[in-house]
C-alpha cells in the first residue's frame, strides 16, 4: 500500500482561516488546499522542522493538493500568510490524513529538486551507494510498504486535468491519527534501504525517522559501487551495525575498515575478490563475530596457509575459495562449509562442530578428510560428495569417532562399499553413483536402524535390495541398470521412487504408511507383492511384462484395501482383467491391446479408460459407479453386461459385432448404439425395459432392428431424439403412436420408406412436438415432400439433402397450389386473399436442400408465410435455374455450385450472407438481387465466370451495407 499524508484542521480553525481576506493572497500565487503540504526549494529548511509546514488559507471545500514543486510562490508559504490566529497554534499536533494508492509519479517528477536542500543532501551518499551498477534510483515522495497491520483504510487520489499549478483532486476518504515518531518508526520498518532514502526526502521528521539505526543494522554493499570514503562515512553513522555484505575487487580495503569501525559486527559476507592474510589475523578484533561467509575469493596469495582463529565464531562458509592450506581453530564453531574449494590440506580444531560440508573438494586426499572429520567428535552431518579419494577405511574411522552422525552424503565416491561400516544413528544416507555399492553393502545399511532416507541412484553394480528398517520413509532407485529384486519391509515407508531399472522383475513391499507407488517403465517386472494398508495410488504404466496375476494384488482380498487409483496403461501382456474392489475409484487400461476379457465388480468405480483396447470381446461392469461409459473404441466387443445405478450416458458407437447386451441403468438418459449392426430386437426391448428414462436414442445403421424393436419404444415416455438413419425400416407406425414427446427424428438414407410411410405426420398430425426432421437421401416423391412441408408447420429444421425425387420448391400460386395447399377453385380475388390470410405461419427456420439435382426452380413468396425462415441452403443443386425468394427474416442463403443459375430475385431485407460461388450468373442479375438486401454484409462470388473482379465497385454501390466481397482474384 502507498500512503501520503497532509495536515488538517478542525472546523473552528477552518472558520478562522476563512475570515482572512482573499486580497492578502497574491493573484499569481499557487494556493494549496487546507491541510495540504506546500513545499518549495526556498522554504524547505525553514518550514519542514519537525514536520511543521506553513499553510495558506483557502476555501473550506477545496479538495486539492499542490504538487511539490519549486515553482510554489514564497508568498504562499511565508510567515505573514499564517498570521492572524494560525501562528499561535502548534501545527505539529495536527492529525494527519492518510490516503492510499497516491500517484507516485506526481512526486517523482519534482522530488529531484529537493536534492539541493540541506535536509536531503545528507542522504545522497546513501542513495548513491545503493545504486546497482551505477543506475539512478527513482526519487519519490511516497511511503511504501505499509499494509493492513497499520489499520489504514484505502482512499483514492486521481490526477486532475488542472492548469499549470499541477493541482490534484483527492477523494475525501481518510483515517485520522497522530503522526508520531512511533508511528513513523512502525511504518518505516516495512521499507528496504532504497525506499528509506526516498522517504527521507519528504521532511526533516521523516529524514530523522528513516535514519534510525534500527533500519540500518544490516549494510548490504554487494554489487554496489561505493568508495572507501563513503563506506567509512556509513560506518561512522551506524557504528552499531551487526551485518555487512561486500563484494568486488575492493573488498579487502572495505572489510578492513569494517573490522576497525564496527565493534558489534556479528555477520560478515565477502565475495569475488582477494583477501590478504592480514584480514584473518585481524578477525580477533571482531569479538562479536558469529558468522563469516566468503565466496569465490582468493585467500592470501593462494599458496600459503590461512589460519582462522576466533573464539566466538559459530558459522563458517568458504565456498569456491582458492587456498592451499587452511587451519581452523574456533572452539564455538557449529557449522562449516568448504564446498568446491581447492585446498589440499585442512586442519580442524573445532570440538563443537556438528555440520561439515567438504563436497567437491577434489584436491583433499583421503587422509586429510579422515583427520578433519575424526577431529570433530560432535559431528552430526557430513557431506563428502564428489570426494573421489574417500575410502571405506575413512568411513570406518568416522563411524568410530562420530557416534552421533545422522546425515551422510557420500555420492560420487567410487571407492566406498560400506564394508564393515556401522552407523547406527544414521537417518539420511545418499549414495548416488557409487560404483562400489553392491548387494553386499545392504548388510551394512541394515545396521542403521534409525535410517529414514536412502538414495541409491545410478549404483550400476547394485542387483538387489533387501531391507527391514522400521523407520525408513523414503527410498530412491533410479537408473540402476542391473537392479533386479527389491524387498522392503518397513512400516513407515511413505515415498518410493523406482525408475529406469530395466532388469527389475520382482518387488515385495510391506508398509503401513505408503500411499502412492509409481513404477513406470519397468519392462521386466513380472511379480509384484504388496502389503500396504494405506496405499491409494498405483501407477504401473508401460510395465510390459506384468501378467494377469497382478489383479489379485489389488482385489479386496489382496494387500491394498484402500486403493483408489490404478493405472495399467500399456501393459501389453494383460489378456484377462478381473477386479473385485470396493475402494477402487479410477482405473486406466489404455492401450492394453491384448485384453480380451474384462470383469469389473467395483461399486465405487467412477472412471475407466479403455482407449486402445481394440481386442476386447467380453466386458462386464456389474456393479459399477460410472456415470458415463464409452465402449465405441472396442470394435470387437461381442458380449456386454452393465449394471450401473447412476449411469446417464452410454456410447456403443462402432461395436459392430455386439450381439448380446444387458444394460441395467435406471437413470440412463442417452444411448448411442450407432453401427451396432448385430444388435437385436430382444436387446433393444430389454434395454428399454430397464432404462425407462432414456431421452436420446441413436440406432443409426442398426440393421437388425425391426418392427418388434420399435414397439418397445413405448416404454420410453421421455424420448425426445430418435435416430433411425441407414436402417431397413418400412413401417414407422410404432414411432408415430408411442413417441408423443419426440422432437428430433432422423431418417437419413432410409431407402425402404415408401411415400405413405410418413402420412401420419401430415395427415393425422402425429408427433405434434416434432421440430427437426432429417430425410436426407430419402426416396420420397415430390408430392409427399410438398404435403409434408405444407402441413407440418410446426417443424423448425428440415433436411432434404440429396432427395433425387424433389423437382421444384414452389410455395406460390401455380398448378392449383396456394402456398403448398391444393385449391380446387378460386372464384374471386376476395376469396383468394381470404384463403391466403387463413394459412398458418410456418415455424420453419432452417431448410437444407443440398445436392437436390432435379430442382430447377425455387419460389418462396411473402404469401408462403415463412417469416421464421433464417437459413436456406441450396448448394450443389446443379440444375437450379431460377430462385425467387421473399422472406423478411432470412439471414443466410447458400447457392454455391448451382452452375445453371440464371435468375436471382431476392426480397430479403435482413439477409446478411449470400454465397454464389461457382454460379454461372451475370453481374447485372446479382446487382439487381442485392439491391433490396439492405443488411447484406458478406457476398461470395468466387469462380463466377461472368463476374469479374473489376465489378466489385458496382456491387458495393448497389448494396451500401456490404463489408466483405470474396472474388476469385481478390478479397475485399
Amino acid at each position: 500500500m502507498k500512503l501520503w499524508c497532509c495536515l488538517c484542521f478542525t472546523e473552528e480553525e477552518q472558520d478562522n482561516l476563512n475570515l482572512m481576506k482573499e486580497e492578502d493572497i497574491s493573484e499569481n500565487d499557487v494556493v494549496p488546499a487546507v491541510g495540504a503540504i506546500a513545499v518549495s526549494d526556498h522554504d524547505a529548511n525553514d518550514n519542514r522542522e519537525d514536520g511543521r509546514f506553513a499553510m495558506a488559507p483557502v476555501p473550506p471545500r477545496a479538495e486539492t493538493l499542490v504538487s511539490w514543486s519549486g515553482e510554489c510562490s514564497a508568498a504562499a508559504c511565508s510567515d505573514s500568510t499564517v498570521a492572524g490566529g494560525v501562528e499561535s497554534r502548534d501545527l505539529s499536533h495536527k492529525r494527519a490524513k492518510f490516503y492510499a494508492d497516491f500517484e507516485e509519479r506526481f512526486f517523482s517528477t519534482n522530488a529531484g529538486k529537493c536534492g539541493a536542500s540541506n535536509e536531503c543532501r545528507d542522504y545522497d551518499y546513501i542513495k548513491d551507494s545503493l545504486r546497482p551498477n551505477g543506475e539512478t534510483c527513482c526519487d519519490t515522495f511516497a511511503l511504501m510498504g505499509a499494509g493492513e497491520d497499520c489499520g489504514f483504510d484505502s482512499g483514492i487520489v486521481e490526477d486532475g486535468e488542472g492548469d499549470s499549478s499541477d493541482i490534484l483532486k483527492v477523494e475525501d476518504v481518510e483515517v485520522r491519527m497522530d503522526l508520531t515518531d512511533d508511528l513513523l518508526h512502525m511504518v518505516f520498518s516495512f521499507l528496504d534501504h532504497p525506499n528509506l532514502c526516498k522517504a527521507a526526502r519528504v521532511c526533516k521528521q521523516w529524514r530523522s525517522a528513516s535514519a534510525h539505526e534500527d533500519f540500518w543494522k544490516s549494510l548490504n554493499f554487494e554489487d554496489r559501487n561505493i568508495s572507501v570514503e563513503q563506506f567509512e562515512d556509513m560506518c561512522r553513522r551506524y557504528p552499531n551495525a551487526t551485518a555487512v555484505s561486500i563484494s568486488g575487487s575492493a573488498i579487502y580495503l572495505l572489510v578492513m575498515r569494517a573490522i576497525s569501525s564496527l565493534r558489534n559486527l556479528e555477520a560478515l559476507t565477502l565475495g569475488r575478490g582477494q583477501i590478504a592474510d592480514t584480514f584473518f589475523h585481524a578477525l580477533a578484533d571482531c569479538s562479536m563475530l558469529k558468522k563469516l561467509n566468503i565466496n569465490d575469493s582468493t585467500l592470501g596469495n593462494g599458496i600459503q596457509e590461512i589460519t582462522i582463529n576466533h573464539d566466538r565464531l559459530c558459522h563458517l562458509q568458504l565456498t569456491k575459495c582458492r587456498v592451499m592450506r587452511i587451519a581452523v581453530r574456533c572452539p564455538q564453531l557449529e557449522t562449516m562449509s568448504l564446498k568446491r574449494s581447492n585446498m589440499a590440506q585442512v586442519v580442524l580444531n573445532c570440538p563443537l562442530l556438528h555440520e561439515l560440508d567438504i563436497g567437491s573438494c577434489h584436491k583433499l586426499p583421503d587422509a586429510a578428510i579422515r583427520a578433519a572429520a575424526t577431529s570433530c567428535p560432535q559431528l552430526v552431518s557430513l557431506d563428502m560428495s564428489n570426494c573421489s579419494c574417500v575410502s571405506d577405511e575413512t568411513l570406518r574411522e568416522i563411524a568410530l569417532s562420530c557416534a552421533n552422525l545422522s546425515f551422510l552424503d557420500a555420492s560420487y565416491c567410487p571407492n566406498i562399499s560400506l564394508e564393515s561400516v556401522r552407523l547406527p544413528m544414521l537417518t539420511v544416507l545418499k549414495l548416488h553413483s557409487c560404483e562400489g555399492i553392491t548387494s553386499a553393502s545392504m548388510a551394512a545399511i541394515a545396521h542403521s536402524d534409525m535410517l529414514e532416507v536412502l538414495e541409491l541412484d545410478n549404483c550400476s553394480l547394485l542387483t538387489s535390495v533387501s531391507l527391514d528398517l522400521p523407520h525408513l520413509q523414503t527410498i530412491r532407485l533410479v537408473h540402476c541398470r542391473k537392479f533386479a529384486d527389491l524387498n522392503l519391509r518397513t512400516m513407515m515407508l511413505s515415498n518410493i521412487l523406482v525408475s529406469n531399472c530395466p532388469a527389475l522383475h520382482r518387488i515385495n513391499i510391506t508398509s503401513n504408511s505408503l500411499q502412492k507407488l509409481a513404477l513406470q517403465k519397468q519392462e521386466s517386472l513380472t511379480t509384484l507383492a504388496l502389503q500396504c494398508q494405506s496405499l491409494q495410488e498405483v501407477d504401473l504404466s508401460e510395465c510390459e511384462s506384468l501378467t494377469n496375476s497382478i489383479c489379485d494384488v489389488f482385489n479386496d482380498v489382496g494387500g491394498c484395501p484402500m486403493l483408489k487409483s490404478l493405472v495399467l496403461a500399456n501393459c501389453e501382456s494383460l489378456t484377462s482383467v478381473r477386479f473385485f474392489s470396493t475402494s477402487l475409484v479410477s482405473l486406466s487400461l489404455a492401450d492394453c491391446r491384448a485384453i480380451t476379457s474384462l470383469e469389473l465388480t467395483c461399486p465405487n468405480l467412477e472412471k475407466v479408460i479403455l482407449d486402445g483396447c481394440d481386442h476386447l470381446e467380453r466386458a462386464s461392469f456389474c456393479p459399477v459407479g460410472l456415470r458415463s461409459l464409452n465402449l465405441g473404441i472396442c470394435p470387437k466387443l461381442n458380449i456386454l453386461s452393465i449394471e450401473a445405478m447412476v449411469m446417464v450416458s452410454l456410447e456403443l458407437k462402432g461395436c459392430g459385432v455386439l450381439s448380446e447386451a444387458s444394460v441395467n441403468c435406471p437413470l440412463l438418459t442417452s444411448l448411442d448404439a450407432s453401427f451396432c449392426s448385430q444388435l437385436t430386437n430382444e436387446c433393444l426391448s430389454a434395454t428399454t425395459a430397464s432404462c425407462p428414462l432414456i431421452e436420446s436414442l441413436i440406432l443409426m445403421s442398426c440393421s437388425s432392428i425391426g418392427l418388434d424393436g420399435l414397439c418397445s419404444l413405448q416404454r420410453l415416455p421421455n424420448l425426445t431424439l430418435l435416430d433411425l438413419s441407414y436402417t431397413f425400416l418400412v413401417n414407422l407406425h410404432p414411432v408415430f403412436e408411442s413417441c408423443t414427446q419426440l422432437k428430433v427424428l432422423k431418417l437419413q438414407a432410409c431407402k425402404y420408406l415408401t411415400d405413405s410411410s410418413l402420412e401420419p405426420l401430415y395427415k393425422r398430425g402425429a408427433l405434434p412436438a416434432l421440430q427437426e426432421l432429417d430425410l436426407s437421401y430419402a426416396t420420397l416423391c415430390q408430392s409427399a415432400i410438398e404435403e409434408l412441408l405444407s402441413c407440418c408447420t410446426h417443424l423448425t429444421h428440415v433436411n432434404l439433402t440429396g432427395c433425387a425425387n424433389m423437382h421444384d420448391l414452389n410455395w406460390g400460386c401455380s398448378r392449383g397450389h396456394i402456398a403448398g395447399v391444393n385449391v380446387l377453385s378460386i372464384t374471386s380475388s376476395y376469396e383468394n386473399v381470404h384463403e391466403l390470410s387463413e394459412q398458418p405461419t410456418r415455424l420453419l427456420q432452417n431448410l437444407n436442400c443440398v445436392g437436390c439435382l432435379n430442382i430447377r426452380k425455387v419460389f418462396i413468396p411473402l404469401t408462403a408465410h415463412c417469416s421464421c425462415l433464417l437459413f436456406l441452403n441450396l448448394s450443389l443443386s446443379t440444375n437450379l435455374k431460377e430462385v425467387d425468394v421473399a422472406c423478411l427474416n432470412l439471414s443466410w442463403l447458400n447457392l454455391s455450385n448451382c452452375y445453371s443459375l440464371e435468375v436471382l430475385k431476392l426480397d430479403c431485407p435482413r439477409l446478411t450472407s449470400l454465397f454464389l460461388q461457382s454460379c454461372n450468373i451475370d453481374e447485372e442479375a446479382v446487382e439487381a438481387a442485392i439491391s433490396k438486401c439492405t443488411m447484406l454484409e458478406t457476398l461470395d462470388v468466387r469462380f463466377c465466370p461472368k463476374i469479374s473482379s473489376m465489378s466489385m465497385g458496382r456491387l458495393r454501390a448497389a448494396c451500401s451495407s456490404l463489408k466483405r466481397i470474396f472474388s476469385s482474384l481478390s478479397t475485399s
